[in-house]
């Protein structure tokens, strides 16, 4: 995936910290569908003029939905960049970890039937702990369905991702330098999503590892 050492370090401290300067001026909020859109980070070049939306997903739009969109293309590229270090990091160290007793082996596939072989209660453990992380997601970030403004609704004080989570403390004070890694993260939001698509797929294939598809 290519990600530099700044790189990294740049999402790192992004996540959870995500626009949480206020990117979006709050009179772009009028607008709607693609003029609303085209005030979001994130149409990078050469995708900028205009921005890449061959679904139309933008058009007919209000901001509170593109800004749900935004929300969940955050979330999701946080998962797919942790899934994709998963896969290459699960495989490579397949019969020389501590976990599981030795016993996972073969593609990423099919290492989690291996685990509830293993380990039974290790995925309930994980759920677990996926709920207390959205459920603190969701009371940072989502309005209250009961006090009368509607349903899947974000808080208006709320930015798209701003977890308020830089426990190394690498968010800068640079508004510039913010804005690049800002970005950063987005990019690499996406590249995940696609690369964790293109490995699993790749598997189902062949059923091979990752690196055991190139070497043979």
């Amino acid at each position: 995936m290519a990600l530099s050492m700044r790189s990294m370090r740049a999402t790192t401290s992004a996540l959870g910290t995500f626009g949480g300067k206020k990117p979006t001026p709050k009179a772009a909020a009028a607008a709607s569908g693609a003029d609303f859109a085209a005030t979001l980070p994130g149409a990078i070049a050469p995708f900028d003029e205009p921005f890449l939306d061959p679904l139309k997903f933008s058009e007919g739009a209000d901001a509170s939905r593109l800004l749900r969109y935004r929300e969940a293309e955050l979330t999701h590229g946080r998962v797919a960049m942790l899934a994709t270090v998963g896969f290459i990091v699960g495989e490579q160290v397949e019969g020389s970890s501590f976990l599981f007793d030795k016993y996972i082996s073969g593609p990423a596939i099919g290492h989690f039937q291996q685990v509830e072989e293993v380990a039974p209660a290790f995925w309930e453990i994980i759920a677990l702990v996926v709920a207390v992380a959205e459920t603190t997601r969701v009371q940072k970030g989502w309005n209250d369905p009961y006090n009368g403004k509607g349903l899947w609704l974000l808080k208006d004080d709320y930015t798209p991702g701003d977890l308020a989570f830089d426990p190394l403390r690498l968010t800068p004070d640079d508004s510039e330098e913010f804005e690049q890694m800002r970005l950063r993260e987005l990019s690499h939001c996406r590249l995940a999503m696609i690369a964790i698509s293109g490995m699993v797929a790749q598997e189902l294939v062949d059923g091979k590892t990752l690196v055991g598809h190139f070497s043979s």
